[in-house]
């Protein structure tokens, strides 16, 4: 947890607690040179101007960490105690101290009490993550990790180095309700995928040929509800194909008397009896009523998604895009809002790790490479809602175009999403509708 700088006019000045980093603001000097940077404070996302006090605040579970700065380095310890106990009292005595703040910069508060106070105060607020943070905190004296040197090392980031921070805006209700309903949708999505994963495991180490016919429907119900009564091939071939396909067709009309016939086709390749078998019809089963369980938690939780998302005003616009339904919706609100945070839409693929970045030495190394950066969250939400969009005639001849390039399935949707990130930008920013356009072929 990274945090915060603050400003208070007026506040009493002290020595430095952070002593030995004194050549810090000449590396970032040299630094900024080097980059093309100008040295005046405000370069960056935030601007920096008229801050009386940067306070940076390592956040912990049971207490917080605080460091104040003036912009001349000079630490303020009376408004800033060295610690503070994780409750609103102790949360709330920093801003509140020294009468109203210029400024505080802080990092992953937005879920906490401490940001609605911040705001109150008159507060600006930021966040520094946490590689960035670790990768400047390199740049001061000492190898010691404490959360004091911590929240020294982020408020003098915050008076130096204010473009590596991201803003934290304070949220409506509905994105807030969304940003903890996708937090949660995502927790049973790997729930999910971690019991699956061991059904098919189970399956493949004594039946193969069972598990190349219910590993891949593992979604489904009527396969879930199979194996909660019937958990191995034994039970499978004691019940009968007939008895089988009237316990699965009331959820799968269609499907039923197919999948028993595969079942029993599988079942019939395999005469051999691996030991240990029978310990499946206790463990398969249990199995299959978690996944059913999770299963069915998600798809309520997708009905209240979609019924906050009904209520935002940007919700029609995202998903009038092809390949973006209700969850790949509630996780564009929670990671972009209304697009307002980027400047352009080469920021905004930047921000989701789906721009290129430049990597180049002397004779040797040149090039573009995929950046291993950004937020993982988005990203992952464009790279399956392009996956999601390639029945869409000019998605599709966008990917098929890159693949006729020498582009391999990954890479070919890697630029599909960032093609697809800019359509985006421009929605969000113009409030319009997704309209497709007719395909151009070559």
């Amino acid at each position: 947890m990274r945090g915060p700088t603050t400003a208070w006019p007026g506040a009493t000045l002290s020595r430095s607690r952070a002593a030995g980093l004194h050549n810090v603001d000449a590396r970032v000097r040299r630094r900024r040179r080097r980059h093309g940077t100008s040295p005046r404070s405000g370069d960056g996302l935030h601007d920096s101007d008229g801050v009386g006090v940067f306070l940076g605040l390592d956040v912990g579970k049971t207490a917080h960490h605080g460091h104040g700065l003036t912009p001349a380095r000079r630490s303020s310890t009376s408004p800033c105690p060295t610690a503070s106990r994780n409750c609103e009292p102790c949360s709330t005595s920093w801003p509140r101290s020294s009468g109203p703040c210029s400024s505080w910069w802080t990092s992953r508060l937005d879920r906490r009490p401490a940001l609605t106070v911040a705001r109150d105060a008159g507060c600006k607020v930021a966040y520094l993550p946490g590689l960035a943070m670790r990768r400047i905190a390199d740049l001061y004296p000492g190898e010691a990790k404490t959360d004091a040197k911590d929240a020294a090392v982020i408020a003098d980031a915050a008076r130096t180095m204010p473009h590596t921070l991201r803003s934290l805006e304070l949220t409506d209700e509905i994105t807030a309700e969304l940003t903890v309903l996708a937090g949660f949708d995502q927790d049973l999505a790997s729930e999910a995928t971690r019991t699956s994963n061991r059904i098919r495991g189970l399956l493949t180490q004594f039946h193969p040929s069972l598990e190349r016919v219910l590993g891949p429907r593992l979604d489904h119900q009527a396969v879930t509800w199979l194996l909660e009564r019937h958990g191995s091939p034994a039970a499978l071939r004691k019940a009968g194909r007939r008895r089988l396909v009237e316990l699965v067709r009331p959820k799968a009309p269609r499907m039923a008397q197919r999948l028993i016939d595969e079942v029993f086709d599988a079942l019939d390749e395999q005469t051999v009896v691996v030991p240990g078998t029978g310990t499946l019809d206790i463990v398969i089963p249990s199995l299959a009523r978690s996944l059913a369980a999770v299963h069915e938690q998600r798809r309520a939780l997708e009905a209240q998604i979609q019924t906050l998302l009904e209520a935002h005003p940007l919700a029609k616009v995202l998903t009038s895009m092809p390949g973006v339904a209700v969850r790949t919706a509630a996780v564009l609100l929670v990671t972009v809002g209304d697009g307002t945070s980027f400047p352009t839409a080469a920021h905004l693929a930047s921000y989701a790790g789906l721009a290129p970045a430049t990597k180049s030495s002397g004779t040797s190394i040149h090039g573009e490479h995929a950046p291993r950066g950004g937020n993982r969250q988005l990203k992952r939400a464009m790279f399956l809602s392009a996956f999601a969009a390639l029945h869409d005639p000019a998605s599709r001849t966008y990917y098929d175009k890159c693949r006729a390039r020498g582009k391999t399935h990954t890479q070919a949707l890697l630029r599909l999403a960032r093609h697809r990130i800019s359509v985006l930008f421009a929605m969000l920013r113009d409030g319009t509708f997704y309209e497709p356009r007719a395909p151009r072929l070559t």
